[in-house]
């Protein structure tokens, strides 16, 4: 019972510290989302405003989940806690697995181009913030994917050697803090609900007997600071393309499941 009681409050605090930080960056009005331009055309012309540095806030709780998780591979007690957490949710309840986490993990992205499709319009056009959706995927998957080589954590299932971190948690909390970066000077409540539904997706990986805890931890911790640094990045490759013609027609490299492959982006005018 006390085991169980860990489990759900741990997995509240995954949701309620990844909102706190959104909700404190909402409060700075020059925040990552501002700093590439608005624009009624693919790609803005004018000048690119330079990137300012985040608040140092803003890092340190999913930075905080990817230490704990990667502190778990080496310490027996929170290695115990991953134990705890399975018994609560496998051993002792057996049932079969699902797999509407597979989908989960992209809703919050996708309701980001839905809102903008009934007129609800968030804070880029939309090659920019299919780009800073890419740029983030690109930065999580060479991320996740490479340490789950390096690491060769074994999942609580034992198919495999690929446990940590959860590349599933990590693209849904990615897709959530780009539903809150677009959104959150429309309301807070849209990159609540993508929150909302990546902490599922981080359960439904456990209750799949697909990861331990401390890999979902972690997964969400890569997945929100990949999008962030994403913000970074964008106005600073958008400027280097700044001064030349622009194509209705994107192409640009992608990575995803260990595979790299190519994502094309074209806007219909």
């Amino acid at each position: 019972m006390v085991a169980a009681q860990k489990m759900k409050t741990l997995l509240v605090f995954v949701l309620v510290v990844s909102c706190i930080q959104s909700i404190e960056a909402q409060k700075n009005v020059d925040t990552l989302s501002h700093q590439v331009l608005k624009s009624d055309t693919i790609f803005s012309q004018k000048k690119v405003i330079p990137p300012t540095a985040p608040h140092f806030k803003e890092w340190i709780i999913p930075s905080a989940m990817v230490i704990y998780g990667a502190m778990t591979i080496h310490i027996d007690a929170f290695t115990d806690l991953n134990e705890d957490v399975k018994d609560e949710i496998w051993n002792k309840y057996p049932h079969h697995t699902v797999t509407i986490d597979n989908y989960l993990q992209f809703v919050p992205a996708i309701a980001v181009y839905g809102l903008n499709f009934v007129g609800i319009q968030g804070e880029h056009n939309f090659l920019d913030r299919t780009m800073i959706y890419a740029l983030s995927n690109v930065i999580m998957g060479v991320t996740v994917f490479s340490l789950k080589n390096i690491t060769h954590e074994q999942r609580p299932n034992g198919s495999d050697y690929q446990s940590f971190p959860s590349g599933h948690t990590a693209e849904a909390f990615a897709s959530a803090e780009f539903l809150m970066q677009e959104y959150k000077n429309v309301s807070l409540w849209y990159g609540i609900g993508g929150y909302v539904v990546a902490s599922s997706v981080a359960y439904l990986r456990m209750y799949n007997n697909d990861h331990w805890f401390s890999d979902v931890v972690a997964g969400a911790g890569f997945g929100i600071l990949s999008t962030r640094l994403a913000y970074i990045l964008y106005p600073k490759i958008k400027k280097i393309f700044s001064h030349t013609p622009v194509p209705n027609s994107v192409l640009m490299p992608c990575y995803r499941n260990s595979s790299f492959g190519i994502a094309f982006v074209h806007e219909f005018k």
